[in-house]
């Protein structure tokens, strides 16, 4: 767990990304190979106790990105009631969801974000945020989705500010504060709905262990990951890195669905492959000019 704090830690200050979606595939194959979880839960445990963790490491990254003035807090807490509605809301789900459909919604999801990371398209800049009502129903769709894939939120986040015309810098920063309400809430629900959980050392479907064994490595960590990313070509690493998401979501799906049509699943594998290759080429390209 340690090792995956470190992980989870260098990534999120190299690549700007959260610790989660690094968090969550390894705890489910931590929690699948071990004894001491239910496996009709497994995933039930891995997105809860990634959320957990959150609740602590964004804690940092937030002072880090707030002493730079990269925070817009009034962006944070417009959006913040649909965050925590949306985040409950989507914890309610995945109580009523089996573990082998969370892992499916995760896999689908991290091919979503493979895609994203390797093609590096900013939307184009809007005017400034929707309405209270707009970007109250924006937070609530960030936070379902968010809580049922145990991540801070920051693929959906990002996108949406920087379309709001916030500087790029602004985006990240905002959407480590938008994280740290997601996991709270995130963590709150998970906590309600796994009350049957009945599992030691955990609350609902938080597993303390694996929180405790994530968390001070993420925090040493996350300092030398953003160090990292002014000496390294960060945009070459997203492509390897977007490679390395798309084989574990299309691993969690596998798995999950061994009965689906596997020659369908390949072509479609397949042509994501062909798209990130030629995203490849081009960015190598880049680098050389």
């Amino acid at each position: 767990m340690t090792l995956l704090g470190a992980l989870a830690g260098t990534l999120a200050g190299l690549l700007g990304i959260g610790g989660g979606i690094i968090i969550v595939p390894t705890l489910l194959w931590v929690y699948d190979s071990g004894e001491a979880l239910p496996k009709d839960q497994i995933m039930h445990f891995a997105l809860a106790t990634s959320l957990a963790t959150i609740c602590f490491t964004s804690i940092s990254s937030i002072i880090a990105h707030n002493r730079q003035g990269a925070v817009i807090w009034s962006s944070v807490f417009r959006l913040s009631p649909g965050i925590i509605i949306g985040t409950l809301i989507g914890t309610f789900l995945a109580g009523l969801m089996t573990s082998v459909a969370l892992a499916l919604f995760f896999g689908i999801f991290l091919l979503i974000v493979s895609m994203q990371m390797a093609i590096s398209r900013r939307p184009s800049a809007h005017r400034g945020l929707p309405g209270w009502l707009g970007t109250s129903f924006i937070g609530l769709f960030i936070g379902v989705i968010s809580a049922l894939v145990g991540v801070g939120g920051g693929t959906l986040t990002v996108p949406f500010l920087t379309w709001s015309n916030a500087p790029l810098r602004a985006a990240i920063g905002s959407s480590s504060a938008v994280g740290f309400f997601i996991a709270i809430a995130g963590s709150i629900g998970y906590a309600w709905v796994g009350q049957n959980a009945m599992v030691p050392f955990s609350s609902g479907y938080i597993y303390w262990p694996a929180v405790v064994g994530i968390v001070p490595t993420s925090l040493i960590f996350a300092p030398l990951g953003a160090r990292l990313a002014h000496t390294i070509p960060v945009h070459f690493l997203k492509i390897l890195f977007s490679i390395f998401l798309a084989i574990i979501g299309i691993k969690i799906i596998i798995k999950t669905c061994p009965s689906m049509d596997i020659d369908g699943f390949i072509m479609a594998a397949r042509q994501v492959y062909d798209l990130l290759e030629n995203e490849i080429s081009k960015r190598i390209v880049d680098l050389r000019l």
